[in-house]
């Protein structure tokens, strides 16, 4: 078995754009995949790696980023988006989580050869990181259950794309 890594993409989320609250929605449905699919990465012994946006914070420190986000609308997801004490934590400035950040370097230290894809949004940032994965060698796994957009049809168009163009496995966990 290839040695893996779970990316969770843009959990700390303020849900505060055009369409943020069909996000929001969608995302909160898939919460309970989610944690079983972090258990099921933590009883693996595969390194959990949370990569989020900033939200004009430019912080490194995801506590700041989370309080910048919270409210009580999103306070369940960003729970999910909160790295335990032996996980990872980069901070991204674009919609890939390979572009100007250190995601390559940490991957190639911890000898990961595959990676498992989860969080938001699966049309935007997790199909930019899904492509730039897939051009540096990686194979993926972007399970459709733990991966939510703004729409329905925008999610399955994105892992249409990520099966057929990057040869990722989409089924469910």
């Amino acid at each position: 078995m290839k040695k893996t890594a779970l990316l969770m993409i843009d959990m700390i989320n303020n849900f505060n754009f055009h369409e943020g609250d069909l996000l929001l929605d969608n995302t909160k449905e898939i919460l309970p995949n989610l944690s079983k699919l972090k258990k099921y990465a933590k009883k693996n012994d595969f390194p959990i790696i949370y990569i989020n946006d900033h939200y004009d914070t430019w912080d490194t420190d995801y506590k700041q980023i989370a309080q910048t986000c919270l409210s009580p609308k999103n306070e369940d997801v960003i729970e999910q988006g909160i790295p335990g004490k032996e996980d990872y934590f980069i901070m991204k400035p674009q919609m890939s989580g390979f572009f100007r950040t250190p995601l390559r370097s940490l991957l190639e230290q911890l000898e990961i050869q595959h990676l498992i894809l989860a969080g938001v949004a699966g049309n935007i940032c997790v199909l930019f990181t899904a492509n730039d994965a897939h051009m540096r060698g990686y194979s993926l796994h972007v399970p459709e259950n733990c991966v939510a957009s703004n729409t329905d049809r925008h999610n399955h168009e994105a892992l249409k794309l990520m099966a057929e163009v990057f040869n990722a496995d989409i089924k469910a966990i």
